[in-house]
């Protein structure tokens, strides 16, 4: 029997004869504040309702059509396969249907994809691999690069316009203080917000200039990405709403950072992120990643927090709905909180197990994991896994390179993070401007020096493929390790590479809780 709260177009999409093709029935309704959603088997149909909510506006079929044409456009970004066409709604007596004539209202076909391919339900399953995420951070990193930008994009990125939301959120959700959070996590997270806008007005400048303000997804969280079909969608963008979507990349992948940490795997969270920002070479957007975190954060707490005051919702389930505010509510605090960075050199020969044990390290870490081979490429230009001519290695070249590890390293450490800069680090002076700008900074440094036997490094080159480093094992001749001075010797451990990788892994935990 029909709904007859539904409204007459939607009581009859919900019945089998509306459709030019086969069906499932019955046919699921998924309703939220802003649309309806028919699953029919093969395809999704979504309707816009007809409200204004002041961010968003479908109050008109005039720009229903127009938001469904641009959710088409914007979709087709990062999930083609999915979004297929907007189709006119007509109506002929009481009976609407598909087709030609008039349109009353204005649908957007999809393809219907199932739900268990969503990545909030395979990291439920413990299906969301390593390699997975890895792929993830890559398509992310192309939808990014390959994003609109242009001079009005550019002034959403403005202080003034980024912080109106945060403003906002803090003004909603004072009533919930003595709640689901505290007064100290209110008063600590606001006053984090305010400084960081007073003191960095000049680096949301160069993000600006250098144009990571860009048309970007908007709402990029685990339940908006599924892997269908061998290919991760990034679907359901922000498309009512510019300033949502006209945003800093780094506040578009903050979203995932969250939710894997807020899933309690920061090792996950760290992988994504040194895999994105390897691929776009936009480590410095870090410097702004914390606050972006802390907002996506604190936006989960606060709609949480809103099912508190609707009378509808079960004791019970408001009791569940408060606790998993406070969790958002604490880890958006967490982000607030001064953190102590640390600084990880690499050293060894090519081959010596560098990049393996400093992998290990950010995953027991968290930390930030730098490479020079993506470095030094990304300056001169050329694709990651094209390889480099001599122009590439030249002593000038290897001299910028390294200038731009530590500047990235010291830059980093001074806001909280845990950096690991990935290089040879065989010559003396490299190593020791790095250790005079760690002590000009009070930055705990350590230098782990990668060794194992030549052979085993040789086979090791003989052997790699798909990675970025250009290395090859007649290199190994070329190459030496500058002896360590007095001074230096203070900050060397000795890494036996040679040993498996477990064993390597359970080695760096021991050292670091000596402090190493």
């Amino acid at each position: 029997m029909a709904d007859t709260t539904l409204p007459p177009l939607i009581q009859q999409m919900m019945q089998p004869e509306f459709y030019p093709h086969p069906v499932q029935t019955p046919i699921p309704l998924i309703q939220t504040h802003v649309s309806y959603v028919f699953l029919t088997g093969d395809y999704a149909y979504k309707v816009k309702k007809a409200v204004n909510f002041g961010f968003l506006d479908y109050s008109t079929l005039e720009k229903r059509q127009h938001f469904c044409e641009e959710e088409l456009r914007l979709n087709q970004r990062g999930a083609p396969a999915l979004y297929l066409d907007v189709l006119p709604v007509t109506q002929q007596g009481e009976q609407f249907g598909l087709g030609d004539g008039e349109p009353v209202e204005y649908v957007v076909r999809m393809r219907q994809f199932p739900q268990e391919t969503l990545l909030t339900s395979m990291f439920d399953r413990g299906e969301l691999t390593e390699d997975l995420l890895q792929d993830l951070a890559k398509a992310i990193a192309a939808f990014h690069l390959n994003a609109t930008t242009n001079d009005y994009i550019r002034t959403f990125g403005e202080v003034p316009s980024i912080r109106h939301d945060f403003d906002e959120n803090y003004e909603q959700t004072a009533q919930y203080i003595g709640g689901p959070q505290t007064q100290q996590q209110f008063d600590e997270t606001q006053a984090y917000t305010d400084r960081f806008f007073a003191e960095q007005e000049t680096l949301f400048a160069e993000r600006r200039q250098n144009n990571w303000i860009r048309e970007c997804h908007g709402d990029l969280h685990l339940r908006n990405i599924c892997y269908w079909e061998n290919q991760l969608l990034l679907f359901d963008c922000i498309e009512f709403n510019e300033p949502f979507r006209f945003v800093d990349v780094i506040f578009d992948i903050a979203y995932i950072v969250m939710d894997l940490e807020a899933r309690h795997r920061p090792d996950l969270s760290a992988l994504f992120l040194n895999t994105y920002v390897e691929q776009t070479g936009d480590w410095d957007g870090l410097q702004v990643l914390p606050i972006y975190v802390s907002r996506q954060t604190y936006v989960r707490a606060k709609v949480i927090s809103f099912l508190l005051n609707d009378p509808a919702v079960p004791e019970a389930e408001k009791q569940k709905a408060a606790e998993s505010a406070a969790l958002y509510y604490r880890l958006a605090w967490n982000y607030s909180q001064p953190r102590q960075g640390r600084l990880f050199l690499m050293c060894g020969l090519s081959g010596s197990g560098k990049s393996t044990t400093a992998r290990l390290l950010a995953n027991v870490t968290g930390a930030v994991h730098i490479r020079s081979d993506a470095v030094r490429k990304h300056l001169g230009g050329i694709p990651l896994h094209q390889r480099g001519d001599d122009d590439l290695y030249t002593a000038d070249m290897s001299q910028k390179t390294y200038e731009r590890l530590l500047d990235l390293g010291i830059k980093l450490t001074k806001q909280g993070y845990t950096v690991i800069l990935d290089a040879k680090y065989d010559r003396q002076p490299l190593r020791q401007a790095a250790i005079a700008q760690a002590v000009a900074e009070q930055i705990p440094l350590t230098i782990y020096h990668c060794n194992a036997p030549l052979e085993m490094l040789r086979d090791r080159l003989q052997q790699r493929q798909g990675d970025i480093a250009d290395a090859t094992a007649d290199l190994l001749s070329h190459q030496s390790v500058d002896p360590f001075s007095p001074q230096e010797q203070a900050y060397v451990t000795i890494v036996n590479t040679a040993q498996e990788v477990g064993a390597i892994q359970e080695w760096l935990q021991h050292e670091l809780k000596r402090g190493r």
